[in-house]
């Protein structure tokens, strides 16, 4: 005899995004699980008992929850202390005085005494009118007490003022390390504000963390922010060893909303495995589960910093002509590290923006796979936003996923026209020939580089529009339900987690998200204008709007 579902959702459109059954009217849920997807008429009759609730969707459109392949979960615990310094429509940053304004604004209304760090996040330089951008003495004027770090919104940088500048210990004398960035005021070796890069590593893993007392409260409302965009899976992209255990011990003390995938970085991995062997990897626990490593290569296309094999069509951050990025580390270096990770066994995310950057990727991938280049070992290149067609096909050759970023053809599409010419930004983030060539690609937002908003993911990959209007490579172009399992079946075998997410199938999780219409039959251009209704994580509402 079949056991009484808990509840029932019916009244609405069903989106399995289960090829085998791609539709249904009703879906059944007992203890955290999908018990029957189907006609309301079958799912009732053989599910519906006395204590059942039946969930009358009234339109709505109930999908899978949302697996959110790359983004830095880590900062949403901070978010709500920081400054939105986004351009519009994300923002209110859409110039170096709207900036200044929001950080003044920020210290007035929260009363930050002197002394205390303001930091913001979503500065984009390239879209400064006139070209116009933030200096460190644009902030000295109205914070010489209060260390400030704007964040540049490739989240590889910061324009910092004076008392920061302090705080971290960067003067005229100062070496910019290999790999990073420090600008200078022309004709001087003063830092002029921007640090980029390797140079800003070391800034960005001293940032002050949550306290104790704080963790917990700050880990649950960085979960909601995922939740109210019907994320049911985050993704922690470059994982400091603190913080890991800041992400357990949040968890053992109740922040568990949604699951979270952490990828340690691949230069504190050796501190990581101490109290994490690689066979503790892959299985949660309190919702908390090591996903794999991560391993950065170079910087980001609209931060001039990503690594090309040809010219940038301006000079370089810091003024350099014929600049093509570099590569913060030696190949024989990268090579080391893909085949430690490779040896223990271990998934690898590797961002990479540049062809350059990818072409590195994939000889150190060619050293430490030697012998067997096909082994599914879920590597993921993460970004891969100026793949070539050849090194696409050899993803299919190596299993490797490309994890794109299809928000850049909005946000950045055309500052990537500008810098690298229509051609090559016409193939950014080139969803249509990895899929047709027999790739299955995810899509992410990379927050906190872009908001969190996955019907904005979608929309990205649907239509490819600019800020300015114009189509970024119309070609690639992908459906409405392509870009749905770019999120959801994708990103659920990225994680090697297909079995239990990713779909509407019996047995599966019941990770679910309830949107107000359906993005497979809305007006394409509408898709982003769809909002979440309801997060509902293994049967238990987490969000509600």
């Amino acid at each position: 005899m079949t056991e009484a579902a808990d509840v029932i959702y019916a009244g609405g459109t069903i989106v399995t995004i289960d090829d085998r059954n791609p539709s249904a009217t009703a879906l059944a849920v007992r203890a955290g699980r999908i018990t029957a997807v189907g006609s309301r008429d079958d799912v009732v009759a053989a599910h519906q008992g006395p204590g059942t609730r039946v969930v009358d969707l009234d339109g709505a459109a109930l999908l899978p929850g949302f697996l959110d392949p790359h983004s830095h979960y880590i900062n949403s615990l901070t978010v709500a202390n920081q400054v939105n310094v986004f351009a519009p429509p994300a923002g209110p940053g859409a110039d170096v005085e709207a900036i200044l304004n929001s950080l003044r604004s920020f210290r007035d209304s929260h009363r930050v005494p002197p002394g205390e760090m303001i930091v913001a996040y979503g500065y984009d330089d390239t879209l400064m009118p006139d070209g116009r951008t933030l200096h460190k003495d644009d902030l000295d004027i109205d914070f010489p007490a209060n260390p400030v770090l704007v964040g540049h919104v490739s989240m590889h940088g910061a324009v910092l003022n004076s008392a920061a500048m302090r705080m971290f210990d960067i003067t005229a004398d100062t070496v910019t390390p290999a790999g990073g960035v420090i600008v200078r005021k022309d004709g001087s070796t003063e830092p002029d504000g921007l640090v980029m890069e390797t140079a800003f590593l070391p800034i960005f893993a001293a940032m002050p963390k949550p306290t104790p007392s704080e963790e917990i409260a700050w880990s649950r409302a960085g979960q909601m922010l995922y939740a109210a965009a019907g994320i049911t899976t985050a993704h922690e992209g470059a994982t400091h060893a603190a913080d890991v255990e800041l992400i357990y011990r949040a968890a053992e003390g109740g922040a568990t909303l949604i699951d979270v995938v952490a990828y340690p970085f691949i230069l504190e991995l050796d501190e990581v495995l101490q109290r994490h062997p690689a066979e503790t990897f892959g299985s949660y626990h309190n919702r908390v589960k090591l996903g794999g490593v991560k391993v950065t290569l170079d910087g980001s296309p609209q931060g001039r910093t990503a690594y090309f094999t040809t010219p940038y069509l301006t000079d370089g951050p810091d003024g350099q002509h014929n600049w093509c990025g570099e590569l913060g580390f030696s190949q024989e270096t990268v090579n080391g590290w893909f085949k430690k990770v490779y040896d223990l066994g271990l998934p690898l995310d590797i961002h990479a923006n540049g062809d350059a950057a990818i072409d590195v990727a994939l000889a150190a991938h060619e050293f430490a796979g030697a012998g067997d280049l096909g082994k599914d070992r879920l590597t993921v290149m993460v970004h891969s936003q100026f793949v070539r067609r050849d090194q696409l096909r050899r993803y299919v050759d190596y299993q490797i996923t490309p994890s794109f970023f299809t928000p850049h053809t909005f946000y950045f599409g055309d500052a990537h026209v500008r810098l690298r010419g229509k051609a090559q930004a016409d193939f950014l983030s080139p969803m249509r020939a990895a899929i047709d060539i027999g790739l299955h690609p995810t899509n992410h937002t990379d927050f906190v580089v872009t908001p969190l908003d996955q019907m904005f993911v979608v929309w990205t990959a649907v239509n490819r529009i600019s800020r300015s209007g114009e189509t970024i490579g119309a070609d690639q172009r992908v459906t409405a339900l392509e870009a749905l399992k770019a999120i959801t079946i994708n990103a659920a075998r990225q994680y090697r987690e297909a079995d239990t997410k990713g779909s509407l199938e019996v047995g599966k999780l019941a990770d679910l998200v309830v949107l107000d219409d359906n993005p497979l039959t809305v007006d394409p251009m509408k898709i982003k204008d769809i909002t979440v209704v309801e997060t509902i994580k293994e049967g238990s509402t987490v969000y509600r709007a």
